[in-house]
């Protein structure tokens, strides 16, 4: 189901988004806002989202002091978005006031699923190793922060096609798996460093998709969109 796969709207600003939207026909589809849109438009561009059909993923990444993140996410929850990210490894006392602030601030009284990010895509064990000085493996690092965020009051977390079954395996399969990075066959990695197929992001147990270059780039986007909701509906790779 396409309710399950957002597509990113990495643009510059407002109207390069719309245009892109209205060109290729992805009027009303889950879209997913990030920093670079989120910080030149602000919430009204997320009001017109909604107004014209588009459910929401706001991918701000929240990661300071704990009150801060409990104020910013009073004012968050009133955009009355589908998803929010935090990241977990803010801790959580961090995750219990972003919960608590979402709960405070939701007007509609259906507060956003707050998500917790733990390792991002871009990022591989030699980076997590080398450059942050944390031992071990990129799953198990992964699965440890997806346990903090699940015991801390998260609805879901972001992590790679990767480390999804063993992160289902301990914290059970209500927490989402929302899974980015992922890429039609054929199509560049880019910057991702653990990039995955929409049929083995299914079969791994992921909840919900993250389209990104794979579609924004394709020669069609409308195509590659379509390609991608009927992958990850039908397994067919």
């Amino acid at each position: 189901m396409k309710e399950q796969i957002y597509f990113a709207l990495d643009f510059s600003g407002q109207k390069e988004a719309e245009q892109f939207i209205d060109a290729n026909d992805l009027q009303g589809i889950p879209v997913k806002v990030g920093m670079e849109l989120f910080y030149r438009e602000g919430p009204t561009f997320i009001e017109t989202l909604k107004k014209n059909g588009h459910r929401i993923f706001l991918d701000l990444k929240l990661h300071d002091i704990p009150t801060t993140v409990n104020k910013a996410m009073k004012n968050i929850a009133g955009l009355d978005v589908d998803m929010i990210t935090i990241h977990a490894s803010g801790g959580s006392a961090m995750i219990q006031q972003a919960k608590e602030g979402l709960m405070a601030g939701a007007s509609s009284g259906r507060p956003p699923k707050l998500i917790a990010v733990t390792m991002l895509t871009s990022a591989d064990a030699a980076v997590m190793n080398n450059e942050l000085k944390i031992t071990g493996n990129v799953e198990d690092h992964a699965v440890h922060l997806a346990s903090l965020a699940h015991r801390n009051g998260a609805d879901g977390v972001v992590s790679s096609v990767d480390e999804v079954p063993a992160i289902k395996k301990a914290c059970g399969s209500s927490l989402l798996a929302v899974t980015p990075g992922i890429r039609l066959k054929g199509v560049s990695a880019d910057d991702q460093k653990r990039p995955s197929t929409p049929s083995r992001a299914r079969e791994n147990g992921a909840d919900i998709l993250v389209l990104g270059r794979t579609v924004r780039d394709a020669p069609d986007p409308a195509v590659a969109y379509n390609h991608v909701i009927e992958e990850w509906n039908n397994g067919n790779a």
